[in-house]
Order: structure tokens, then C-alpha cells, then sequence
């Protein structure tokens, strides 16, 4: 097993790409905190990992609460003693609050902001002191393809996943020569919870369809295995990276 005696963090690890991540890497042998504010989907996790021989633990976090964080990384240090890992997933997609920017409320940005970009660094923040410590540890954020090309009505969410790898390369920059590697994944148009809504419109699904190569959707288990490796000593050298899981989106 390729994360055994490791012990990990997963936010918004209650459905999605957080469970498939979560799952994944208790397979692997990592005793995984799963940090989601949704109470029975954070259970459900943690049961499914214990049903199939893992190790888990579901602890109620607002990612947007320096309190909340705080608490969480606290239990997981308690119970395993270290921190190997850290997957940033944590975040909103308001959907049918979105817009252009002068039509965006305050209200929207604002909450966008705080879970997705703030709730990355307050993770962040907090699991780092045990990371100096070990000389070592590996965190992964989940970006997105609205932080590197310009998708309409999207504003606030561009905006935050933008600074989450403006955000990711500063902190590579800064804790590589301490052990700490930190990187991005880009997921592509993902058929999870998030987007339900979205690919539930035929017009909408065909239009994202169509700006993947590849001629498909992502599930969430075609993240899952480069997060694995990010997470393994097999990825030693990579520092800094933004790797795109996208079927190609943007490569054209």
C-alpha cells in the first residue's frame, strides 16, 4: 500500500472528488480525516471507508471557520500524530447566483471567497506547524480551469480559483526547502453534486461535452490517482505543479 503509516486530510471529503480522493487513499493504507460541513454525507464517507477495511474519521468542518479548522486539525493530530497530506477541496459553485461582475450580489462573492480561497489557506495554515515539524508533507489543491482561462458568468468562482494557484505557488515557493511540496490539480467539467445542476440543462451539457477532446466527462475516480501520486514520494520533485485532469479542455 502506497500511503500506509501516512495520515491525510480531505476537505470536502463527504461526496465527490473529496470522497473518491478519500476513499483512495485509505485503500492505500492512509488513516484519512475527512473535514465536510455536510454532516450525513461526511458520515456516509467515513462508514464507507471503515466497511471496506480502512481507516476514517468524519470531523464536521466549516472550511470558512478559522475555529472549526482549527478543531479539525487538532483531532486528526490527536488521533494520529502527524499529518502527511493535505487535500484542498473544500468549495461552493453558486450556480444561480453567478453572473457578470456588475451583476454579481456582494453577498455571493463574499461567501465564495471564504470558503473557496480562504477556507484553502486556513487549512492551509493550520496543518503547516506539523508539516515544519516532520520536515515533510505534501498538499494538494484542487483548482479549476476557470483560473487559467475566461468562462462567462463566472465570476466570483474564477476570481477564487484564480487566487487558489496564486495562493498554491506562493506556498510552494516558500515551504519546498523545508519538505513541504505543495501543487494544484485542475479537474476539467466533472460529473459530481457541484455541477449537477448545471449538466442537468441538455443545452449546457453538450457545450461542456464538446470542449473536451476527449469526448467525455470526468468522474471523479480520473482525479483520485493524481492525487495519489502527489500524495506518494513518487512525486518528490514536483513542486509547484499545475496538473490539468481535463480531457484535454485546455490544451485547445
Amino acid at each position: 500500500m502506497r500511503l500506509k503509516d501516512t495520515a491525510a486530510i480531505v476537505t470536502g471529503g463527504g461526496a465527490g472528488l473529496g470522497r473518491a480522493i478519500a476513499e483512495r487513499f485509505a485503500r492505500e493504507g492512509a488513516d484519512v480525516t475527512i473535514a465536510e460541513i455536510d454532516a450525513t454525507a461526511g458520515a456516509a464517507t467515513e462508514a464507507a471507508i471503515r466497511a471496506a477495511g480502512g481507516r476514517a474519521t468524519f470531523v464536521r468542518t466549516d472550511v470558512s471557520s478559522e475555529d472549526d479548522v482549527r478543531a479539525m486539525v487538532q483531532a486528526a493530530m490527536g488521533r494520529c500524530g502527524r499529518i502527511d497530506i493535505l487535500v484542498n477541496n473544500a468549495a461552493v459553485l453558486l450556480a444561480q447566483e453567478e453572473g457578470r461582475a456588475h451583476e454579481l450580489s456582494s453577498e455571493a462573492w463574499d461567501l465564495t471567497m471564504r470558503v473557496n480561497l480562504r477556507g484553502y489557506w486556513l487549512c492551509s495554515k493550520h496543518v503547516i506547524p506539523a508539516m515544519l515539524a516532520q520536515r515533510a508533507g505534501s498538499i494538494i489543491f484542487i483548482a479549476s480551469p476557470t483560473s487559467m482561462q475566461g468562462f462567462t458568468r463566472l465570476t466570483a468562482y474564477s476570481a477564487s480559483k484564480g487566487g487558489v494557484l496564486g495562493l498554491m505557488k506562493a506556498m510552494a515557493a516558500d515551504y519546498s526547502g523545508e519538505g513541504i511540496r505543495v501543487n494544484a490539480i485542475v479537474p476539467g467539467t466533472m460529473e459530481t453534486r457541484m455541477t449537477a445542476q448545471e449538466l442537468s440543462v441538455p443545452e449546457l451539457r453538450e457545450k461542456l461535452l464538446a470542449m473536451a477532446p476527449i469526448g467525455r466527462l470526468g468522474s471523479p475516480e480520473d482525479v483520485s490517482g493524481l492525487a495519489l501520486f502527489l500524495a506518494t514520494p513518487d512525486s518528490a520533485y514536483c513542486v509547484g505543479g499545475v496538473y490539468p485532469v481535463d480531457g484535454g479542455l485546455t490544451a485547445v
